[in-house]
């Protein structure tokens, strides 16, 4: 008898400390990775229209597609720093033609992106603005970007968001449209530091939140937006659900739902 109840007071302050170390209930936003999407069906290939398309299908929060310039100044939407070998900064878009995604679609612009995203208002679309060679193509690269959105009837918070690894960057956002959420994405600069100019959110790898656990306080302290990435692992999926981030930005994204379901964190 005496064992029984020792095992049951041993459960019954495991459940207790589970309780008390369980987040509350709080909605977690799920952004595909560079649009990223494991599927062979839909013939992927990452920053393609067709990512984003399957996002806005499955209803995903955001779609993260990266942006930069050719040297006739186009805005492509492109994760490397070079296409198909070529630099692009150090080429035309009519160079970059010739070349092809891995699913047959043409190198996209930042126009037809943004076509294919005024077809839904249900996926945000994170717009990554990648560090250039020179302030002077930072610069040019940030108000391409606004125009643009402008030009699809996109310019809305509820629409878009910004974030970016280089300050400059960041710090022009946080000047020109400070109403957008605007995430750092560097993973070395503290929320109090970021905050001073402006910045109002944070895009950091798990790693760093692994080290700076109080970051996310100090985030949280000035009603910064935290989005983690790229979290693809169940583990650290779990861990960054429990540290409480507003967005996981993943390769995974159905199986982060699949995890989220079924607890008390709501998809928004």
């Amino acid at each position: 008898m005496k064992k029984i109840i020792c095992k049951m007071l041993v459960v019954a302050a495991a459940v207790a400390m589970a309780s008390a170390c369980a987040p509350k209930a709080h909605k977690i936003q799920i952004t595909a990775h560079r649009g990223f999407w494991k599927c062979e069906e839909a013939q992927f290939a990452e920053n393609s229209i067709k990512s984003l398309a399957l996002a806005q299908e499955h209803g995903l929060w955001g779609s993260e597609f990266d942006i930069r310039l050719t040297s006739d100044s186009i805005v492509v939407v492109n994760h490397n720093e070079d296409f198909h070998g070529l630099v692009v900064i150090d080429h035309t878009y009519a160079e970059l033609q010739e070349f092809k995604l891995e699913n047959g679609e043409k190198l996209p612009t930042l126009d037809d992106y943004l076509t294919q995203g005024e077809k839904s208002d249900k996926t945000v679309l994170v717009v990554e603005l990648k560090p250039m060679k020179s302030q002077e193509l930072d610069e040019l690269l940030t108000q391409k970007t606004l125009a643009a959105l402008k030009a699809h009837n996109l310019y809305d918070p509820k629409r878009a968001i910004f974030i970016s690894f280089s300050k400059y960057i960041s710090d022009r956002i946080a000047e020109l449209a400070p109403e957008f959420t605007n995430q750092y994405l560097g993973g070395e600069i503290a929320p109090d530091d970021l905050v001073k100019d402006g910045i109002n959110g944070i895009d950091y790898h798990f790693s760093v939140f692994d080290k700076n656990p109080g970051w996310i306080e100090q985030a949280r302290a000035h009603d910064m937006s935290i989005n983690v990435w790229t979290v693809n692992d169940s583990t650290d999926i779990q861990r960054m659900i429990d540290f409480g981030v507003d967005c996981i930005t993943t390769n995974e994204p159905l199986r982060v739902r699949g995890m989220l379901d079924g607890n008390e964190f709501v998809i928004k």
